[in-house]
């Protein structure tokens, strides 16, 4: 089997997973099936709608059907190493370990119509010197490639911010100990019908699965931290209609991969290149300009440039 074909078996079966995905984390309604914590006296501790919260039991929630997913179209999984490092997930073929697939978890919610954005990895160290290992479970260009599978979902609103950390005890599974033998006899418990009835702090899911060049913005994804930033646009995201999805993956790699160290001399000043526009043009290819998905890339100073 060529590279080609292991690239294209690889990602019809994870456009197939995630379709899965949604039934498996949703109610009947809508909502997550997780409700909270439960402890020995059978209390339900909801949880905080904490986006880092969140993103940790997600990624625990799908985790066993991703298992699954990997033993069913025979790879073998190696998870990161350390919390820091990337991918979360490495994705290597039974039927040759040459071929490996990094594949990143990432969790957003629906901001005004788009989603909050997210980041694709460090365009630092192991992005630019691909034959380390540094921050990364195997060096970058041992990869055969790069995905995002990524979770959108909606903040559910509630009147009373503490509703999200209620303590609860559940009629289905009453504890067996009396009140006197419950440790957390002293706080207020509300006592309700089923698990269903506790409303769930996030709902509507939206799963999708796309080579995290495709969805790459131009900017940077967080602060002064080395990370690529994601399109926020719900339906490109799906799409996977970024930045450099008309350009290449070979433009998105030399693009970021000169973030910010490359310069060049634009009205007689010398400025780093943290735009698209500006690396065309310093690449003396502005010919490529009507390739840029230009909603999604940050402003041209110069509109009359062609």
């Amino acid at each position: 089997m060529t590279k080609r074909q292991h690239i294209k078996k690889f990602e019809k079966a994870l456009y197939g997973f995630v379709d899965e995905l949604q039934q498996y984390v949703s109610t009947e309604t809508g909502e997550w099936t997780i409700k909270g914590f439960i402890d020995i006296y059978k209390n339900i501790y909801t949880i905080s709608s904490d986006t880092k919260i969140i993103s940790k039991i997600l990624e625990i929630h799908i985790f066993p059907e991703i298992l699954r997913f990997a033993e069913k179209n025979n790879y073998k999984i190696i998870l990161a190493e350390h919390q820091n490092w990337y991918p979360d997930l490495t994705f290597i073929s039974n039927e040759n370990e040459k071929i490996k697939f990094a594949v990143d978890i990432k969790t957003t919610y629906r901001k005004n119509g788009k989603v909050a954005g997210f980041t694709l990895g460090s365009h630092g160290a192991y992005f630019k010197e691909r034959d380390k290992s540094k921050n990364i479970q195997f060096p970058y260009n041992e990869y055969t490639g790069h995905y995002c599978l990524g979770i959108i979902y909606t903040r559910t609103d509630f009147e009373d911010d503490l509703v999200e950390t209620e303590l609860y005890q559940v009629n289905e599974l009453e504890a067996e100990l009396g009140k006197d033998n419950d440790p957390v006899k002293d706080r207020k418990v509300t006592t309700i019908q089923n698990l269903k009835s506790i409303a769930s702090v996030i709902k509507d899911f939206e799963f999708f699965v796309a080579p995290k060049w495709k969805i790459a913005s131009d900017s940077q994804g967080s602060g002064n931290t080395a990370n690529i930033g994601s399109i926020k646009d719900i339906e490109d995201l799906k799409k996977g209609n970024g930045v450099f999805s008309k350009l290449g993956e070979k433009w998105f790699d030399e693009y970021w991969m000169n973030y910010g160290t490359a310069t060049m001399i634009k009205d007689g000043k010398t400025i780093k290149i943290t735009n698209i526009w500006d690396f065309l043009e310093f690449k003396g290819r502005k010919d490529l300009f009507g390739k840029v998905v230009a909603k999604h890339a940050k402003k041209r100073k110069n509109k009359n440039d062609k």
